[in-house]
């Protein structure tokens, strides 16, 4: 294990480097990873972004965005890159599965694994551990890092304070989860004075969409969703001809599930969409709900207690019912 001290040692001379983050990286994931990485370059470190798997086009615009490497496209340059280096930093996920067939390469790397993450029950593969569960996004957790334990509050320049402003921003829905503390907006006033354009962020994430993913969200509002009053409870339930007919991309089903949770009487919201090969759940609820113990009790995922995902190898007709078959087990807390 790396203490502290060790750490800003290392950091001290230039290092080859290596930031990843989890599959289908989100707002918060590449948010985080562009701003370390943002971060490292200033320093003289041989820093690269490596993601999993392709991720939205509303998060390509970020500063650095040219330089990631998808895994699957470039795969020999990813694992060249992974074997040879010195530190590898493993932020929003904490086990190595959530990186999917590259987490066997990191595994098997003799660099340093470093964990900047705020999730639930993390996974021992790493070397050091800056982690808080409290915390509403990994990129709030990337801020203090380079602020309060590496003391470089100067480095966070604007190209830094936009990625992290758009972690915390996406992954706090807008600033408006329980998590969402005075310590959380006095970070964001940090990155806006630091030069991070709030509401220019926010147009290029939200206020971007195409023709075709309005259409299918407007698809899911009216022919999908459906509404269980005694459980407080909506499902949305999507099936691969609807991605198709509506040529949906990565990114286009991100955030539909939020729609249903804006109904007054619902606690609970899911969005549940068959893939080719497996059907995924996103869950979202409100106040103390755990939307989070339904992931992981039946469908093999986890998360955070208002936002968890899932998912299953069976019919998406199945998932609906296994889903509602569920449900009256948490009644209690549904109707509260």
């Amino acid at each position: 294990m790396l203490d502290t001290a060790s750490l800003i040692n290392l950091l001290a001379q230039p290092q080859k480097i290596v930031i990843t983050t989890h599959h289908k990286p989100d707002g918060d994931a590449m948010g985080s990873s562009l701003g370390l990485y943002n971060y490292l370059i200033q320093q003289g470190h041989h820093a690269r972004v490596i993601a999993p798997t392709d991720y939205p086009d509303f998060l390509s615009w970020m500063p650095g965005n040219e330089d990631v490497i998808i895994y699957t496209d470039h795969t020999p340059e990813a694992i060249d890159l992974i074997n040879n280096a010195t530190l590898i930093f493993c932020l929003d996920f904490n086990a190595l599965n959530r990186i999917n067939e590259m987490g066997e390469v990191v595994r098997a790397s003799g660099a340093y694994k470093i964990m900047i993450d705020h999730h639930l029950e993390p996974e021992d593969f790493d070397d050091y551990r800056y982690w808080n569960i409290n915390a509403c996004a990994t990129a709030q957790l990337v801020y203090d890092f380079i602020v309060n334990v590496l003391n470089h509050k100067e480095l966070v320049n604007a190209d830094v304070a936009t990625c992290l402003y758009t972690g915390i921003m996406t992954d706090s829905a807008s600033f408006r989860l329980p998590n969402t503390t005075s310590a959380v907006h006095r970070t964001v006033a940090d990155l806006i004075d630091a030069g991070a354009v709030n509401w220019r962020i926010h147009e290029l994430v939200y206020n971007s969409s195409s023709e075709s993913r309005l259409r299918f969200l407007g698809h899911c509002l009216t022919n999908c969703l459906e509404i269980l009053p005694e459980f407080n409870t909506a499902i949305i339930a999507v099936n691969k001809q609807d991605l198709e007919k509506y040529n949906v991309n990565t990114g286009d089903t991100e955030g539909i599930v939020n729609y249903a949770l804006t109904i007054g009487s619902i606690r609970l919201a899911a969005f549940i969409v068959e893939r080719n090969d497996k059907v995924k759940l996103s869950l979202r609820s409100k106040g103390d709900f755990p939307a989070n113990d339904i992931c992981k009790k039946y469908f093999s995922g986890g998360g955070h207690r208002n936002a968890a995902g899932g998912q299953s190898t069976d019919s998406l007709q199945h998932v609906v019912d296994q889903f509602k078959l569920i449900l009256p087990e948490y009644k209690k807390l549904l109707i509260q």
